[in-house]
């Protein structure tokens, strides 16, 4: 060993300074694979737009409030409500305070008094007495999760709000306090003066650094007090801008460089009711709509965020397009197209609420483009803003499962928009899968059409993101384009971000038809959460990228111009048989089996149960539900569970036919047989009378993501009872529903790890590889040109498959260095689940 000591050392030493040197392989590490890439750089691939990737902004796991909007007050204008959350109230987040002698009482109330008529809930103060000296009552706030982040000498701009029917006046005392009550602020005082709303501002500054903050208004006086809209905003916002952005989650945005920003949904779009925010039903469940939102914030509308929470639109329109002025972004907003998604699934039929609509969508062209001399350029000007948005694009409506009925009321949308703004790309959709019925009817509407673009959205396993890297390969040169609008593989790990990356890389040699692409969610506070994955996630004072954040980032900021022709050899397929045990499950409904039956493919015998000796062979996978032998049958009897597998049989199983009986007894939906079962999270099941019994699918579940293999628009009857086969040979299975074959399917599709492109940016080949399996990938590259510099600049994500990012650990983050040894030939061994970009100067 020796001789081999000095080599070591000036590897080690070069890795230092950041040259990558060849090392030799340990004893103990996976042997290296072999791969080639070939480009071919004469050739011209597709043109890259600047625009083509982006983020998608959604108010979903408190992206808006408590989120990116950095108002630190919760529920500033008392107006949170059931109708919101079935455990708010009008004062979630306050609380009542009172010392000395003072007295009184504080309720809510909507009445004629109000600050305004679209915000219609303020707090009425009832004050007795004067208490003496130093009696004080008021109230208060604990921001949003832990309470407030507050920074020793950071200043904090504070306003409310106020009106007094007393001569004399209201004293009002505003302080920043810790959750035992410190007293952490100088004490901000005022005197409301005059029983006519009026506005009172003022700076509070912490002397301490605390993430418990609380923010106290106290009185003191005596009559009737009123206050509305108590708010407390830090002063360093993004770009320093009143009612503005966190600034930390607003930079992490920015350093994506995305080329659009696409708001403000999503399933808030286009759910509840169409209505405006008006007399006499003043609808809090309404689908987002833009004029809600702009104006001064207390005459904004609030509304029911669809995720589950208060939307108080101080987010709101003018805030959107100025940030994504503020990044460089192209602004692309989404408007209701009048027929509900996200499990609604309803199409209002009003013709003149659609007229309404679509006068509103014209409306927000001209306040994002017209002059300061029209009606809706004036208004933004007010704001703040005369020079115009330059908006291009818009989208009518998200994620629709009835594609006929959408796209009626999407052609009236884009003819009234193609009329007035010739210029403006109106993009439709395919519906909420990435296939089946729904997404093949959308398409076939929109070819029909001849849509410019349509907004595509899945969320899927690893697996199913490096199966299908040529998706795109196939489609319609001269077709509409591809706007990718959500997409994401269905965790946080380092397994899902290189199979988004893998997936990429297919994007980009698509560039001809994928023309806007964008992750989601965006956003997400760990402490209230709806959805997972998420790109940046957040408490009240941290924020940190994802390991899929890393991965856009180097995409992103590193796309090229244009795509490089190039071929690579594939990883060797290694397929058996589909193996494992079998299962019954519902979901919101309760069913009963019977007379199940599993024999092999040679008639043997491998499972047989009617139930008469109860349930012995079954195993409660998932621990949900209430399964019981009721009447000779095995009965799931709760309608409200949700995935209540439970399993039989052995996980080597292959080559077999599964029969049952399956009666519906109650509930939403129908059954769930399971096949190939591993795990919980790994394993096929018929979805029979899925989706509110609205169709049936085969999904395949890997590591808890889901792919629909086969689908019909198959409905169960609740008390009729099904004849249920399923026959699995090999990698093949075949479906029969009560004698007849309901469908077939062959999962064979290769799940390649090794995934490359290459684009050329400004002169410089830029050599992308993912390489998402435990082996590294020994490769010889051939960049067809002998006009190449020696060194290379190369970034690489590498880390365990598992890895998560937090706020505390980021074992995923670029790596920099300088690879040397380039020529027109050269090998290089690609790490074990890594993403590498290799820059290589040409010319």
């Amino acid at each position: 060993m020796a001789p081999e000591r000095p080599r070591l050392v000036l590897a080690l030493a070069a890795l230092m300074v950041g040259t990558v040197m060849a090392v030799p392989t340990r004893a103990d590490e996976p042997p290296p694979a072999d791969y080639a890439i070939t480009v071919t750089p004469d050739r011209t691939g597709p043109a890259i737009a600047p625009t083509m990737y982006g983020v998608f902004f959604e108010d979903i796991n408190n992206a808006a409030d408590g989120g990116l909007y950095a108002e630190l007050v919760q529920n500033r204008s008392f107006e949170f409500g059931p109708v919101d959350n079935r455990s708010y109230t009008p004062l979630t987040a306050w609380r009542q305070t009172a010392t000395g002698g003072a007295g009184g009482t504080l309720r809510v109330v909507d009445d004629a008094e109000r600050l305004n008529k679209r915000n219609r809930n303020h707090l009425r103060v009832d004050l007795t007495g004067t208490g003496g000296p130093g009696a004080r009552f008021g109230i208060v706030n604990s921001g949003y999760a832990a309470g407030m982040a507050l920074t020793e000498g950071a200043r904090h701009d504070f306003s409310v709000w106020a009106r007094t029917d007393s001569p004399a006046g209201t004293r009002l005392t505003a302080e920043l306090r810790t959750a035992d009550g410190t007293v952490v602020s100088t004490p901000l005082g005022v005197t409301v003066r005059g029983d006519r709303w009026t506005k009172y501002t003022g700076t509070l500054t912490p002397k301490v650094t605390t993430t418990g903050g609380r923010l106290a208004v106290t009185a003191e006086g005596g009559g009737t007090l009123r206050l509305d809209m108590v708010s407390l905003f830090p002063r360093d916002t993004y770009k320093v801008r009143p009612n503005g952005l966190r600034k930390d989650l607003a930079e992490k945005i920015a350093a994506l460089e995305p080329g659009f920003l696409r708001f403000p949904g999503g399933c808030l779009v286009n759910t509840g009711s169409h209505r405006a925010y008006e007399a006499p039903d003043w609808e809090r469940r309404r689908s987002y709509q833009w004029k809600d939102t702009i104006g001064p914030v207390e005459q904004r509308a609030v509304n029911a965020n669809f995720w589950g929470y208060h939307q108080s639109y101080g987010l709101g329109y003018h805030e959107y397009f100025q940030f994504a002025e503020d990044i460089g972004a192209m602004p692309l907003p989404v408007v209701p197209a009048l027929v509900t998604g996200c499990g609604e699934n309803r199409a209002t039929d009003d013709p003149a609420l659609l007229k309404r609509h679509i006068q509103d969508t014209l409306d927000l062209i001209e306040f994002a483009n017209g002059p300061v001399t029209s009606e809706w350029g004036r208004k933004r000007a007010a704001m703040g803003h005369p020079k115009p948005f330059g908006l291009t694009h818009i989208g009518v409506g998200n994620e629709e499962n009835l594609p006929d009925q959408f796209l009626t009321r999407f052609t009236a949308f884009r003819e009234a928009i193609a009329a007035r703004y010739p210029d403006i790309t109106v993009i439709s959709n395919s519906g909420p899968d990435d296939a089946g019925s729904v997404f093949d009817r959308a398409w076939q509407l929109n070819r029909e059409a001849g849509v410019d673009m349509v907004d595509e959205h899945y969320y899927n396993s690893p697996q199913w993101f490096l199966e299908n890297n040529d998706r795109y390969d196939a489609y319609d040169r001269r077709g509409p384009k591809v706007f990718l609008g959500e997409y994401a593989s269905r965790d946080n790990r380092f397994r899902n971000a290189l199979s988004e990356a893998a997936f990429m890389t297919g994007l980009e040699r698509n560039a001809d038809v994928v023309k806007l692409a964008s992750y989601a969610p965006l956003l997400a506070d760990v402490d209230h959460t709806q959805w997972r994955p998420d790109m940046i996630w957040f408490d009240n004072h941290r924020s940190w990228g994802s390991t899929s954040y890393e991965v856009q980032k180097l995409f992103m900021t590193g796309t090229g111009d244009r795509v490089v022709p190039s071929r690579a050899t594939t990883t060797p397929a290694v397929s058996g048989p589909i193996t494992g045990a079998v299962g019954l499950s519902t979901w919101a409904t309760s069913a009963a089996y019977d007379d199940v039956r599993v024999t092999a493919a040679d008639g043997t015998t491998l499972l047989a149960d009617d139930f008469s000796a109860g349930d012995a062979h079954w195993t409660r996978a998932a621990g949900r539900g209430h399964w019981a032998v009721r009447d000779g049958a095995f009965v799931q009897g709760d309608t409200a569970a949700e995935d209540t597998l439970v399993t039989a049989g052995d996980a080597n199983w292959h080559d077999y036919d599964l029969r049952l009986k399956a009666t519906k007894k109650a509930g939403r939906e129908g059954f769930l047989i399971a096949f190939g079962v591993r795990d919980t999270g790994n394993h096929y099941w018929w979805n029979l009378g899925g989706w509110n019994n609205t169709r049936s699918a085969v999904e395949e579940a890997v590591d808890g993501g889901k792919e629909t293999l086969a689908e019909k628009d198959t409905t169960i009857e609740t008390g009729r009872t099904y004849d249920i086969h399923v026959k699995v040979r090999g990698r093949q299975v075949t479906l029969h529903l009560d004698g007849r074959e309901w469908g077939r399917f062959t999962d064979d599709r290769a799940a390649e790890p090794f995934r490359h492109v290459v684009t050329r940016d400004k002169g410089d080949l830029v050599v992308k590889v993912i390489n998402a399996q435990a082996a590294p990938a020994r490769t010889r590259i051939d960049l067809g040109t002998d006009k190449v510099a020696p060194t290379a600049r190369l970034t690489t994500l590498q880390g365990a498959p598992d890895s998560v990012n937090t706020a505390d650990d980021r074992p995923v983050r670029p790596q920099a260095s300088t690879l040397r040894g380039i020529a027109r030939q050269f090998t290089h061994t690609f790490p074990a689940h890594s993403v590498t970009f290799l820059r290589i100067r040409t010319g």
